[in-house]
């Protein structure tokens, strides 16, 4: 009889539910895609009502439920650290322990009667609840749904109840752990404080500063080396907490951390500088170093070719590339769902392999599915929808649809694609995207400022066809979830002048560097999806259909929301932002709708935050 166990993250941030069927995945889904509150951190229940419905299940028929977090030992840190800062943090200290003390002390009968009243049950009547520990479920995450039979696992995040760091051998269905590095001392955290310092929000704006970073110089490198992080050879690190508060205050760094860069945090909104362009560039430089030396002794400690990475920092791409490039490992496997959402699918396997001793099957290819785990909506739902709203639209049949779609693309027209499955984690892969023509010069910051409505430094990606990556990048292997970085191709590259080449900042954004300028970073590289046809088909096709009329085989893929939102998830979703911003075409499965053809609506101007940087 088949086994079914859900996943559950929640009450941190990014809350998610998951469900496995004898080890096989058979949805995920992100709290934040129904409620449309980004890194939605509540208790998931939409997600988990969607989870059961595609399975045909209720919650009365699943074996087991697991949460991807040992509340109680984090406590313990808490607790801990507070003492060991005393008599320093009592604000910090007066703020968490009433949070802690009404609820997450108590989170498994929190838990269970969120559940039981979710399922229409009593608490007594639901499946047994365990609980995995927080770098337990990255690690499973990383590893079991991996194409290795053998495998090294690095996590490596903000922190879970003490871990930062922490290091696993995938060997069949078991992992065991190795070593781990514990609280304060933090690689996640400390990309994080100067996340902080440069004016972006912790835990979302860690991408934009990783986008900023090419602009810069690394000229604060070796005072973040000197002063901030000892870095021994192996890659482990201890850093001087004199200059954080995150371990017992309410911000992430300091005055003497002021003092150390020369003056206070960037405010919020305010333009940036070649100070924060330098910053970024720095703690980049450092990141990477630090990634590089770690994978590097695992490599040695352990012996084995393959790497698999998941926790927060598993989502700085650019430090992936380098590793890949540059480290010993043969093929690295990144979880696309790396940070806190994907615990909910690491704690479920874990419970699958670890606690019922079960073994893998297929552990010789990707058991993500591309990562396409959420809900999907057919044509008579969408044409429902559509009908209901009196909203114009065209049906088409596919050669017909992809035909169109290649042309308006080529004439520069911004589309909103959605289709199929939605994607599992921080990106869009094909199901919940933004397209746009790759070799067009104004594109990058016509999406960024007219469409997205964010900083115009913010690089886009180049989805690829799968077979032919090596004509257009220096990159040879699978990179199905945009997790990692490559440099365009030579022979695509365009040859800088003498004076592009004195240029700073932002003035490098407004030079072509490739024929495929909107997706080619100011270090000619590119954040790469390979398009695979066993895994998003109509993707795959709508890129070759573009491919046949322009001779590129690449589209701008972008996620399909503005700043501040969560990517669409419904249809209702879709042609909501399609109103809101000055995308010229939306596609809903085989539905075309024309801008020009919508009926005329009050344009919401809170969602419009226009950028120009000094």
């Amino acid at each position: 009889m088949a086994v079914t166990i859900l996943g559950i993250s929640a009450y941190y941030h990014d809350s998610a539910a998951c469900l496995v069927r004898d080890g096989e995945i058979l949805a995920a889904a992100q709290q934040e895609r129904f409620s449309r509150k980004k890194h939605d951190a509540d208790f998931p229940a939409e997600a988990i009502a969607y989870c059961l419905e595609e399975a045909g299940l209720a919650l009365a028929d699943l074996d087991h439920l697991v949460f991807y977090d040992k509340p109680l030992i984090k406590f313990e840190r808490l607790l801990e650290t507070y003492l060991a800062y005393a008599p320093g943090g009592l604000r910090s200290f007066l703020a968490a322990m009433p949070i802690w003390l009404k609820e997450k002390l108590l989170l498994k009968s929190l838990l269970r009667k969120e559940l039981a009243a979710l399922g229409g049950s009593a608490p007594a009547d639901l499946p047994p609840l365990l609980f995995t520990q927080h770098h337990q479920a990255h690690a499973a995450s990383a590893f079991f749904p991996s194409p290795f039979e053998r495998a090294a696992v690095l996590c490596m995040d903000g922190v879970g109840e003490w871990a930062t760091t922490s290091v696993w051998l995938g060997d069949g269905h078991r992992l065991t752990p190795q070593w781990e590095i514990q609280f304060p001392h933090s690689l996640g955290l400390l990309y994080s404080a100067f996340t902080y310092f440069t004016g972006f929000k912790v835990n979302s704006g860690e991408y934009k500063l990783m986008g900023l970073a090419p602009y810069g110089e690394p000229r604060y490198r070796d005072l973040i080396l000197k002063h901030l992080l000892a870095l021994k050879d192996d890659g482990s690190f201890r850093m001087d907490m004199r200059y954080f508060n995150y371990a017992n205050g309410l911000t992430m760094t300091n005055r003497a951390f002021d003092r150390l860069f020369g003056g206070p945090p960037r405010r919020p909104e305010s333009p940036v500088t070649q100070r924060e362009m330098d910053l970024a560039s720095s703690i980049q430089a450092v990141t990477e170093e630090v990634v590089l030396r770690l994978g590097r002794t695992v490599h040695r400690e352990l012996g084995v070719d393959h790497l698999c990475l998941a926790g927060g920092v598993a989502l700085n791409c650019v430090a992936n590339g380098r590793l890949l490039r540059e480290g010993p490992f043969k093929e690295i496997w990144v979880q696309p769902a790396a940070g806190d959402a994907g615990g909910a699918l690491g704690a479920a396997l874990s419970v699958w392999h670890q606690y019922l001793d079960k073994p893998r099957a297929g552990a010789d290819h990707d058991r993500m599915r591309g990562a396409y785990l959420g809900p999907a909506f057919d044509n008579a739902q969408i044409e429902a929808y559509l009908n209901s709203a009196g909203i114009p639209y065209q049906r088409l049949d596919d050669d017909t649809l992809m035909a169109r779609l290649a042309a308006l693309l080529d004439d520069e027209q911004v589309i909103g694609w959605f289709q199929g499955r939605m994607e599992f984690g921080p990106r869009a892969l094909g199901g919940r995207s933004i397209i746009g023509d790759p070799r067009s010069a104004k594109m990058q910051t016509v999406m960024n400022l007219k469409i997205k409505y964010r900083e115009s430094f913010r690089p886009f990606a180049p989805a690829v066809l799968a077979e032919q990556v090596t004509d257009w990048f220096e990159y040879a292997g699978r990179s199905p979830y945009m997790l990692m970085v490559a440099p365009v191709a030579e022979a695509r590259r365009i040859a800088m002048t003498d004076d592009q080449q004195r240029l700073f900042g932002i003035d490098k954004l407004k030079v072509a560097r490739s024929q495929i300028p909107a997706i080619t970073h100011v270090d000619d590289s590119a954040r790469l999806q390979t398009v695979h046809a066993e895994t998003n088909p109509r993707f795959h096709r709508l890129i070759a259909a573009f491919a046949e009329r322009t001779g590129c085989p690449l589209l701008i893929n972008t996620s399909f929301n503005v700043r501040g939102e969560p990517i669409v998830g419904s249809p209702e979703d879709a042609y909501r932002c399609f109103m809101r911003t000055e995308m010229d075409y939306l596609v809903l499965e085989n539905c075309l709708l024309a801008k020009s053809e919508q009926p005329v609506q009050p344009r919401d101007q809170s969602w419009q935050h226009e950028f120009e940087l000094d």
